[in-house]
């Protein structure tokens, strides 16, 4: 899976929005923290949910579980507005 081409990610003063394009079905923004931001840089390129987990859980201390989790929960979010390619 990744990130479908109708959406840009940019950071704002350490804010990471999700932009969608014109050939997006989805208008409005999707606003996330440094947690969203790795989720959404692992989405540059094809990855799993399992292997954006592992990639938070090297940067950041917490309980691999929760994390696994917490992709789990955004990647849904981004599938419901068509912003990820499987």
């Amino acid at each position: 899976m990744k990130l479908n081409q109708n959406f840009v990610k940019h950071t704002i003063d350490g804010q990471t929005v999700v932009v969608p394009t014109a050939g997006a079905d989805f208008h409005g923004l999707v606003q996330g923290n440094k947690t969203v931001e790795v989720i959404l840089n692992c989405l540059e390129s094809d990855t799993t949910e399992e292997a954006i987990a592992d990639e938070l859980y090297n940067r950041f201390d917490g309980d691999k579980k929760v994390m696994r989790a917490d992709v789990h929960d955004v990647i849904t979010k981004l599938r419901e507005i068509g912003a990820i390619d499987d």
